[in-house]
Parts: structure tokens; sequence; C-alpha cells
């Protein structure tokens, strides 16, 4: 069975935090997720409600255990939110920085699940959401985007901080919001970057809807084509052994690069 820690980045709102939940509930295997999103909402469709943070356990409990911190999904998944400050106190990137330390100390990762999956914010700039690579508890990356521009600007910029931390870029997951020439946008995108297209996730009303539900396509529509696509891709990820150092772009070859699409 392979061994394989991951971080999963991408812009808030991107849909990463689905994404994950989805590959993790696809997984035929013994799978940690790692909520590293101060919206602390990974998890919810796993476990089927929103869970305590491990900053929120700290605060009743100076010493938490680990039944404190860490609760079980669908298909078994251990799910763990770290949390964030209130909004506007604080830095958001402690919460991450905390709840790693935690889980060691409370022998989170002694069991040696087959997969572990960090889900990391990445258009906040804060040192904390580097945690999961800079600490090496992630071996591997990868990007979540659309075809959008903000989308695409998060993610050259997570490739930069994937540069400069030595990280092992595995793909560019594509998360379709029906953009005109949206995968050919991302293909050429992972392309200049020294990557490549992992995976497509069309846009999908079953997301919605099971999320409606605090559940998972996977959970709610199995033999659904979407819930398929979530299956083939998690296959793909846990199959892949190959990886870039990415090269991201500057700002003058990036805009060069989305406006060519868009002129």
């Amino acid at each position: 069975m392979t061994f394989k820690k991951i971080a999963i980045y991408g812009k808030g709102g991107i849909g990463k935090s689905t994404t994950v939940s989805n590959i993790a509930a696809a997984y035929d295997g013994s799978t940690f997720v790692i909520g590293c999103d101060p919206k602390a909402d990974t998890t919810r469709t796993l476990v089927g409600k929103r869970i305590p943070t491990i900053l929120d356990s700290i605060r009743e409990k100076t010493n938490p255990d680990l039944d404190d911190i860490v609760y079980s999904g669908y298909n078994n998944t251990l799910c763990v939110e770290s949390g964030g400050p209130e909004p506007g106190v604080g830095c958001a990137g402690r919460g991450v920085i905390v709840a790693m330390k935690l889980l060691d100390k409370v022998g989170a990762f002694d069991d040696n699940p087959d997969l572990i999956i960090y889900d990391v914010l990445g258009d906040v700039v804060c040192g904390g959401f580097s945690v999961p690579l800079r600490e090496e508890y992630a071996d591997e990356v990868y990007i979540v985007t659309s075809g959008e521009y903000m989308s695409l600007y998060a993610a050259n910029n997570i490739a930069k901080g994937i540069e400069s931390l030595n990280g092992k870029l595995g793909g560019i997951i594509c998360n379709c919001r029906n953009v005109k020439d949206e995968v050919e946008i991302v293909t050429e995108f992972a392309s200049l970057i020294s990557s490549k297209v992992i995976g497509i996730i069309p846009r999908s009303d079953l997301v919605q809807t099971s999320e409606f539900k605090a559940s998972t396509v996977v959970e709610t529509f199995p033999d659904s084509d979407q819930s398929n696509i979530y299956h083939d891709l998690i296959d793909t990820i846990m199959d892949n052994d190959n990886f870039s150092s990415p090269t991201p772009m500057n700002s003058d070859e990036f805009e060069k690069f989305f406006y060519s699409y868009v002129s």
C-alpha cells in the first residue's frame, strides 16, 4: 500500500475543501484529513456536521487529548480542523502552527494512516500556511484552480511558495466553473509552470445538493458520474510518482498568458 502525505492548496472558495472531502470519501484505505483553513469547513461533509477546532478545544481545555480533537467521519476517515482566531483578531496561520504541534504531541500520526491530506488556504501569505510543507508534514502538493483570473493568479502565487520551499508539485486539479476554454486555459497554465493537469472536475449540481445535506457526493450519490470522477482522481494521485519543481510566471508573463484568451 502506498503511503502519501499530500497538501492541497487553492484560492479560497475555489472548491478545494469539496475536492479534499470527496477524494477522502472515495479512497479505499485509512485516511486522515486535516483542515488548515480558518473557515474550518473541510470536514463538515465527512462528519455530517461542523466539528470543534483544535483552537476551540485548547480554549476549553489547556491540554486536550487525542479524542478531544480527532473525529471519525464517512468511510472511517479521521478528521481534524485547526481553526483560526475570530475575524479581525490575530493571525489565522497561527492556528495551523498550534494544530501541528498539538497533533504531534498527542500522537495523532502514530497509527500511520495510508493517506494524510492537508487542506490549505492558498491566497493568504501568512507563514502559518506554509507549515505543512516547511515542516515536512506533507511530501507533495496539488493545486486546485479554475480558469478564472483570480483563481489562476492565486495558483501562480502558490507555485512561487512551493518553489521557495523546494516542494514537489504533483499537478493541477481543474475544478471547472464553466469558463470559456477553461480546460485549455488551465492546461496551458500547468505547462507554463512546469506541471500538468492531473484531474478535471466538471461543475455539478450534485455538489451543492450533497453539501446542503452535510455530505459528500461520494456518499450521497455513490453511483453518479461525479462520484466516479472523485474516485478516479484519488486513484491518479495515489499512483502519481511524477513531480516537478514549479516555474511560476512573473507578473508580466502571467498577464500576457491570461489575456491571450480574452483579447
